[in-house]
Formats: structure tokens, C-alpha cells, sequence
């Protein structure tokens, strides 16, 4: 999900990412390819007409709060809470109204240009919203969920993690998320292959995850290193989990989507801040708590913003692989951002500042839960 600054146009799925050496300019212009699909799968950015709740009770410190998300199931902590009224509730008589963004860039211009003041969004777009500011327009400052990232192939081709080598993987662009963690795999077991064009060892085949599962059915990908739900309908077309992405990262927990708000909204009313924040951790609760209507509630969202509900097949599956966690899980985000580096896909960013989570950690503490930590990330 790439993010821009309004007036810093790139195309909404993201455009190459730049190589490094060519100053901050082609680092913030990188971090916006490498954002690009993280939460949006690849898709073109869209912001649906928001919708309002209605309020009731006191009224904080803002006559609204402005909250956007995606219509993806890694983003079911902000499905569900809307679905069931729960941020309403901790708002009182601020009203919530919410956008929907099928991609980064638009979700992060809204927040700049102060069309939303609060967003649930990938690893890759926070980090490039907060570089290319300066560090001036946001903040993160919650985890969301973890995990939900596969590698699925055809099990006739491909029966091992060794063979692998000398196929075609399709990952959802060249920089985003699942790409930079794909070539990262791919250097561990010591294969070669040029960032850029995708050649080596492996082709890296960048596809739009909405037509992966033509390319995979077609022949012309192998197998895939893809988000959820992509993951789960390829398993349904035939395709085989080969490696899950958690099983690569400590306790198997990396970050997937965050929270993340307006700085001149945060130092405005903290106080509407905080009631979102008790509403993302109650949602999580929920979910946790009661995994099967949970479910039911982000699948009746999904149908409601889009449509069409996700199949049981793809859903069930899709669901039990992500896990929803308020911990935004801070040096996974750094080391996500490092292995982009490492890649040589863009200059190494300063990401000192990029956490303020004093707010979650109050909310956590009164709901008697523990605090969180920004491994050396946090506010300054």
C-alpha cells in the first residue's frame, strides 16, 4: 500500500522502487512502491463514501472522528469493531464516521490532507508516510494483526521448498511487502536473483493479486508469495500452503496492519484518540474471545462494503491464519524495512519517532492487560 504526501502523485498501486544513493527524495519515492500492496493486495486505491454511526452520550474533545480502513480481512479489528458498534460506543457523543481504501496511497493522503484522522494500514505505507513528512505527519500507535502471509504452489511442480529454485513465483509488485520478503527468503538460501527484474534463480513474477489466482490456474506462475485472502483462494483452486511466512519470524509473530493516526489530530484531542484505542483493543478482545462470531461480523462487513462475501472455503482458513493483537510488534516493522535495504531496493530510513504508544499502553493497563514496547522506535 504505498502512501503519498497530496500533490506527490504516483500511480495508486505504486510505481519501481528506486534505487539507492539517490537521496531522501528517492528514499521517500521507494517507501511509496514498497508500500504499495501490504494491505490493499496490490489493488487500485478507492475511497468509498463514508458511513456514520450515530452517536449517543458526552461528547470528547472533537465533534467526530474520521477512521479509515480496508475492506480486507487483515484489517478485521477496524470490520468488526465498526460492524458491531463497539468504537461507537467508546466514543460516546462523538460521532464515528469511516472511509474504506483499497490501497495505500489514497488511505495516506486522506490523512494528510485531513480527510481521515485515523487508519488501519500495512507496515510499508506507515513507514513511508512517516519518512517522507519529515516525520511530521503521523504516528503509530497500535498493532492490529499479525501473520496471514503464505507461500502456495502447485504441488505437482513443486513438492519441496528446494524446488523452488528455477520456477515462477508471483508476489503482488516489485517492492511491496510480500515481494521484499520473498527476494529476502531467496537470498537465505543463498540463490540470486536481480530485485528489479525479477531474473535469477527464481522469477519473480509481480502480479496483482486479484489475477493471481488466472495466472496460477493458466500455468503461467508456479506458486505464490501472497497475502491473505489471496493465499487461501489459490489453496482452493488446487494450490498447497508450502510455508507459511509467520514460522520465519520470532514467537511466529510479524506485523501485518497498524493504527496509526494524524499528529495535529493526536495533539488536538488525545482524548478521542484514547476512545479509539479502547475500541481497537475491545474489538480485539472480541475477536479473540469469540472467534466464530467475530468472524460472521467482519464477513458481514465485507458483504456489506463490497457486495459479496468471502466463501466459507476461502474464509475459514484465510481467518484461522491471522492473528489479532494490539502489540504493533515494532521490530518486525524494523527489520521489514531492513530487509528492503538489503535488497538494495531503497536507502535505509530513519524510523526513530515513528511510535507513539503512551496512549495504547493507558488503555491497556486500565483493561488490566500488559504494555507494549516500540523497540527503541518510539516518540522522541
Amino acid at each position: 500500500m504505498p502512501a503519498h504526501l497530496p500533490r506527490a502523485r504516483t500511480r495508486s498501486t505504486g510505481g519501481p522502487l528506486l534505487t539507492a544513493r539517490r537521496g531522501r527524495a528517492a528514499t521517500a519515492l521507494a517507501l511509496l512502491a514498497l508500500a504499495a500492496s501490504a494491505c490493499g493486495y496490490g489493488s487500485k486505491a478507492d475511497e468509498n463514501a463514508s458511513h456514520e454511526a450515530k452517536a449517543h452520550g458526552k461528547k470528547l474533545s472533537a465533534d467526530s472522528v474520521r477512521i479509515g480502513y480496508f475492506p480486507n480481512l487483515t484489517h478485521a479489528t477496524a470490520l468488526v469493531g465498526d460492524e458491531k458498534g463497539i468504537f461507537q460506543k467508546e466514543l460516546g457523543g462523538t460521532r464515528a464516521s469511516y472511509a474504506q481504501f483499497n490501497a495505500g496511497p489514497s488511505e495516506i493522503e486522506a490523512l494528510n490532507s485531513g480527510s481521515i484522522d485515523i487508519g488501519w494500514i500495512g507496515p510499508s505505507p506507515a513507514i513511508n508516510g512517516y519518512t517522507a513528512s519529515d516525520a511530521k505527519s503521523l504516528k503509530i500507535i497500535s498493532g492490529s494483526a499479525s501473520g496471514g502471509v503464505k507461500l502456495v504452489v502447485n504441488p505437482k511442480k513443486i513438492k519441496s521448498l528446494s524446488d523452488v529454485k528455477g520456477k515462477k513465483i508471483a508476489t503482488p509488485q516489485l517492492g511491496n511487502t510480500q515481494d521484499v520478503a520473498f527476494l529476502h527468503w531467496i537470498a537465505q538460501q543463498g540463490w540470486k536473483v536481480d530485485a528489479q527484474s525479477g531474473k535469477g534463480d527464481v522469477s519473480v513474477v509481480r502480479t496483482d493479486n486479484k489475477i493471481t489466482p488466472d495466472a496460477y490456474r493458466s500455468g503461467s506462475v508456479d506458486g505464490a508469495w501472497v497475502p491473505e485472502p489471496t493465499a487461501s483462494k489459490l489453496v482452493s483452486e488446487g494450490a498447497k500452503v508450502l510455508l507459511d511466512e509467520s514460522t520465519l519470524w520470532p514467537g511466529k509473530k510479524f506485523v501485518i496492519t497498524n493504527v496509526i493516526v494524524s499528529q495535529k489530530f493526536l495533539k488536538e484531542h488525545p482524548d478521542v484518540v484514547e476512545a479509539v484505542l479502547r475500541g481497537s483493543v475491545k474489538s480485539n478482545t472480541f475477536i479473540n474471545e469469540h472467534p466464530a462470531e467475530a468472524e460472521k461480523a467482519a464477513n458481514d462487513k465485507l458483504r456489506e462494503l463490497s457486495g459479496k462475501a468471502l466463501p466459507a472455503d476461502v474464509l475459514d482458513p484465510a481467518w484461522k491464519s491471522i492473528r489479532f493483537i494490539d502489540d504493533p510488534l515494532a521490530a518486525t516493522l524494523g527489520s521489514e524495512a531492513d530487509h528492503a535495504v538489503k535488497a538494495g531496493l531503497l536507502e535505509k530510513p530513519d524510523l526513530k519517532g515513528i511510535y507513539d504508544l503512551a496512549p495504547l499502553n493507558k488503555v491497556l493497563k486500565a483493561e488490566g492487560k500488559p504494555a507494549v514496547g516500540a523497540a527503541g522506535l518510539g516518540a522522541q
